[in-house]
């Protein structure tokens, strides 16, 4: 365990940092530091921007001077992720595409997109092992550590920016393959259901259907069918946590091996395909690249134990 307390910065704003708030650079900036200390110490005024006390939601702007405080941690001794580790190396594997501003993976089930939370290795961390001289990886969207599928990596802060909007503008287009339970309704082709996410004392996020919760959205179209279980494709409108786990629920039909919302008695049904993972698979993403203004459409293959989970329920289904 070590202490760490570093002096007073004083951090100028480049134009490829400005337009972001000030409580995300800082939690970018400060990385372990709790999200209630980050506003604490806003709150009480030691962050300062051009010698001027801020709220949480100010604007940065090139040029701007952001004094940091020395901030007091107790953190774990990290072991650095090397790049000779299996998983690292992995990832090279992983990667779809690649330019200047983005980098676009298929994640692999199992791998979580951040370390912590006992994790010590993330997607995050491993990039930052196979390419150490970036000086900026951010994700532009999240997934489930046992969702499997495409991922998008901002290599520029103007990226992000723009990418975001998209997502704030639902100009991004997502499309999942899930494999659920019983055979889905055709007419079923969309799922407006309000969730409410619940944090608890393990720090396990639960999310359930409430009156009470965000207004969410998916788009459901059937794929394929099989003897017990349907192939969807769902499309989320919104970007709520668990979102499609939680809407499939909702209509009846839970997505195999999902240990939170799923039916184990569903899942003992998909034993003979050798299917050991949540069936949840983000297939494609559509969105204007931030540079160049084109359209791109990115695909990810499933990994093999998908492929031969629904290989195996075509051939019992034609029997």
């Amino acid at each position: 365990m070590k202490i760490n307390n570093p002096a007073v910065q004083v951090i100028t704003i480049s134009d490829d940092e400005a337009g972001q708030r000030i409580d995300n650079f800082l939690l970018a900036r400060l990385k372990g530091v709790p999200k209630s200390m980050i506003y604490r110490i806003v709150r009480k005024g030691e962050v300062r921007v051009n010698k001027r006390r801020i709220k949480a939601e100010y604007k940065l702007a090139a040029g701007d001077l952001v004094r940091v405080p020395p901030v007091r941690i107790a953190e774990r001794e990290v072991v650095p992720v090397s790049a000779k580790l299996d998983k690292v190396v992995a990832l090279t594997n992983c990667i779809l595409y690649e330019d200047d501003h983005l980098l676009i993976l298929n994640k692999p089930s199992g791998t979580a997109v951040h370390g912590g939370s006992g994790l010590s290795f993330g997607v995050i961390e491993g990039l930052h092992a196979l390419r150490p001289e970036a000086r900026f990886l951010e994700l532009v969207h999240r997934l489930d550590r046992d969702t499997s599928g495409v991922l998008l990596v901002a290599k520029k802060r103007s990226a992000l920016r723009s990418l975001h909007e998209q997502l704030r503008m639902k100009g991004m287009q997502k499309d999942y393959l899930a494999l659920v339970r019983g055979q889905w309704q055709s007419h079923c082709k969309v799922v407006q259901a309000p969730l409410l996410k619940n944090i608890l004392h393990s720090g396990e996020r639960i999310v359930r259907v409430s009156s009470e919760g965000k207004s969410s959205e998916t788009r459901f179209k059937v794929e394929a069918r099989y003897e017990f279980a349907t192939l969807v494709k769902a499309s989320p409108i919104t970007g709520r946590t668990h979102q499609i786990r939680v809407h499939a629920l909702h209509a009846g039909h839970p997505i195999a091996f999902d240990d939170r919302y799923g039916d184990r008695e569903f899942d003992r049904q998909l034993l003979g395909t050798g299917l050991k993972r949540l069936f949840l698979h983000a297939a494609a993403l559509h969105f204007e690249h931030p540079a160049t203004g084109e359209t791109v459409r990115i695909e990810a293959p499933m990994d093999g134990a998908l492929r031969q989970c629904l290989q195996r329920l075509r051939r019992q289904t034609a029997q």
